[in-house]
């Protein structure tokens, strides 16, 4: 089963396509819970569920409720319709995780849809889960953000870092880049190494680095700190447009 969470129009927040304006659907699910990221969202019974900052897109458990099935590909399609949209507008599927659903028929219908229809689709994706390029080549024609967590995620190295799949996404879509969300306090904790292993499975793939922020307060907090590590580096600096201009409203 497929779950929406939510859709909305806006601008791409973060990374390579920073300020292209996009129509988003959120994904229910995920492989991972980043409990280290620390962002909170209260539940309707009253738990705190802490993870990242789509924990409500991540936690089935106390979320559900608020996901909607999907049964048909025109469920989806008919999204587009909602909203006045420029031809052929960016498609950008996040979650939680879209790639579970990577090779379910309806999904990779939907996909194939909306490329016939001349959208360029990006995925924002943790980089973990395996991609059938040859038995779906509509994968092919997508972006991929590759946003692999790291030690601050609280994620165990070995279900965060896939180098198979990393290496295997990077060679066969469209395009794809690194996403790494980074907090003040983790900058000192050997993160270049950590990044280096990382993008040692595709040297050739550019590094975008974006502030963990659950909030417009947060997000100032972690801007400049990054900002220095990325001069550094020599890694680019993402910011997340989103937060900074709605703070941590949904849908935007």
């Amino acid at each position: 089963m497929i779950y929406l969470v939510e859709h909305f129009y806006s601008i791409q927040g973060e990374g390579k396509y920073v300020g292209t304006p996009s129509l988003f659907f959120r994904f229910g699910g995920c492989n991972m819970k980043c409990e280290g990221f620390g962002c909170k969202e209260n539940a309707t019974d009253g738990t705190e569920v802490i993870g990242c900052d789509t924990v409500y897109a991540v936690n089935k458990e106390h979320f559900l409720h608020n996901w909607i099935p999907v049964k048909k590909v025109e469920e989806l399609l008919s999204v587009l319709s909602l909203y006045e949209l420029p031809e052929a507008v960016d498609i950008v599927l996040t979650g939680g995780e879209p790639l579970i659903y990577a090779h379910d028929v309806l999904f990779v219908e939907f996909l194939e849809a909306l490329v016939e229809r001349g959208h360029q689709i990006t995925f924002e994706t943790n980089g973990s889960l395996a991609v059938d390029f040859e038995r779906y080549p509509v994968y092919k024609e997508c972006v991929f953000a590759l946003s692999i967590k790291l030690s601050n995620s609280g994620e165990p190295i070995n279900k965060r870092l896939r180098g198979d799949v990393i290496y295997n996404i990077a060679s066969n879509a469209k395009d794809a880049f690194f996403k790494f969300s980074i907090d003040k306090e983790s900058i000192n904790i050997a993160l270049e190494e950590e990044i280096a292993s990382i993008t040692l499975h595709s040297p050739k793939t550019k590094v975008y680095c974006m502030p963990v922020a659950g909030s417009k307060k947060e997000l100032e907090e972690n801007t400049e700190p990054l900002i220095e590590f990325c001069k550094a580096k020599g890694y680019n600096f993402s910011d997340r447009l989103h937060i900074r201009i709605w703070d941590a409203n949904k849908g935007v």
